[in-house]
């Protein structure tokens, strides 16, 4: 027998992120120039999703085919119908609306694109766009293609309402981010093979496993401080980067803290990425007095403190309109929005279901499981967090009472297991867990 001799290869070299992004997209306009029904796109938070739907609908236009694209919520047809209409004005472009729908200023800037209530009086037009509520009231009419932006947030049910309407399709979204809701009762479908309230691209894989799947490899949102730590919880085995290198994005302030915990945290937030703001342990109402007002605080000490962004896209002011505040329920944003006062005036205030898909410099994040009792499936609920810590592109701090791991440990996951429902990985306790850990290097404890 002849002996082998095992040669060690020297490690691959990472490609340039630019690089690995343009080989994936390049990938899927190739798949939509083959013959299958249907192609899929996992996109991590910031990895130009939005681009790769205009850049695919622009590239089935240039081949002559008609097109629906299916958006989940007004916001996100008029910004489609801007991002499209502004980068291919060769596009004929149909915007399909409710009766009551009053054309917003970005569908206003572009006097091409034509307002209608029935698809008929959009047959010429290469590309039509309406949210899934909408296309589902159609009894008539078909596309060649189909684009299905934010996929995972389409409850399946809405899927099969509209399926009829195209023969392939193109689904983007991202799977890390929230699932879509009800406000009754879904126990009786759990586990079947369609039940409505799995995402419609989960049961489409379901029922078409040889459907080709491609992964977006590069935040563009994102800095490399937070790539690591949301990949890590968020997308352990579809992990992704950061399009910048550690340092290549800062914040600077203009002028100088007072040596408050407030300052100190903006300060720790600025040079890491990540700041923890700390209340004492508490069992607290669910808007919590103490937290609402730290939490409006740092937003406002943050704008008049002139911080100033330093990215690959230049240096600017961050102004009101590129601060945001997350928090979990409406009540909570409620009081926040009181409690920021005109000082406050531009910032955005709004719950993980509303930020979904926006993006900002600086976000201020009042924890789900801050001051509880118990730890429900909500506040688990591994896309609540995933959202809330993927908005910004420079900082995000955290504020929350101290006891939360506590609490994780006294509460585990205890959501029943049904033959035939997937298991959803990772689970909200160890997310929670992970963002955590990384969370306490970056500390800083209220007065």
């Amino acid at each position: 027998m002849t002996e082998r001799h095992l040669v060690a290869l020297p490690p691959e070299r990472p490609r340039d992120p630019s690089e690995a992004a343009t080989r994936v997209v390049e990938d899927v306009l190739a798949d939509l120039d083959g013959a299958h029904r249907g192609v899929v796109v996992d996109s991590p938070p910031g990895a130009g999703k939005s681009t790769l739907v205009v850049r695919a609908a622009a590239h089935l236009a240039a081949a002559g085919e008609r097109l629906m694209i299916v958006a989940q919520t007004n916001e996100q047809v008029d910004d489609l119908i801007d991002r499209i209409a502004g980068r291919h004005p060769e596009v004929t472009l149909g915007r399909l609306s409710a009766s009551g729908y009053v054309p917003s200023e970005r569908v206003l800037a572009h006097p091409a694109v034509r307002v209608a209530q029935k698809a008929d009086d959009l047959a010429e037009h290469t590309v039509v766009i309406a949210t899934g509520a909408k296309w589902a009231t159609l009894a008539e009419g078909s596309w060649p293609w189909a684009i299905v932006d934010e996929a995972y947030q389409m409850r399946s049910d809405l899927l099969l309402r509209i399926a009829g309407r195209f023969e392939r399709a193109l689904f983007v979204g991202d799977p890390g981010q929230l699932d879509p809701f009800s406000t009754v009762e879904v126990e009786r479908w759990a586990g079947l093979s369609w039940d409505p309230m799995r995402s419609a691209v989960s049961v489409l894989l379901a029922h078409n496993p040889e459907l080709p799947v491609h992964r977006l490899p590069v935040s563009w949102r994102l800095p490399a401080s937070a790539a690591p730590v949301v990949s890590d919880a968020f997308y352990p085995f579809t992990g992704f980067r950061a399009g910048t290198r550690e340092g290549e994005r800062r914040l600077e302030f203009q002028a100088r803290g007072m040596g408050t915990t407030y300052d100190l945290a903006l300060e720790e937030a600025a040079a890491t990425g990540w700041a923890l703001y700390e209340l004492p342990a508490r069992h607290t109402l669910r808007t919590d007095a103490e937290a609402v007002r730290a939490t409006a605080a740092l937003a406002v000490r943050l704008l008049q403190r002139g911080p100033v962004a330093h990215s690959e896209q230049g240096s600017a002011p961050v102004g009101a309109d590129r601060v945001a505040i997350g928090a979990a329920h409406r009540d909570q944003v409620t009081a926040i929005r009181a409690a920021l006062g005109p000082h406050g005036a531009g910032i955005t205030v709004d719950t993980a279901n509303r930020l979904q898909g926006r993006e900002y410099d600086v976000t201020v994040v009042l924890h789900p499981l801050s001051g509880r009792r118990d730890a429900t499936a909500f506040h688990l609920e591994s896309g609540r967090l995933c959202v809330l810590a993927s908005r910004h592109r420079h900082a995000c701090v955290v504020v929350a009472r101290a006891g939360i791991p506590e609490l994780l440990d006294a509460h585990p996951s205890t959501e029943p297991v049904r033959l035939g429902v997937p298991v959803k990985f990772p689970d909200g306790w160890e997310a929670n867990q992970s963002v955590l850990a990384h969370l306490a290097r970056h500390r800083v404890q209220a007065d």
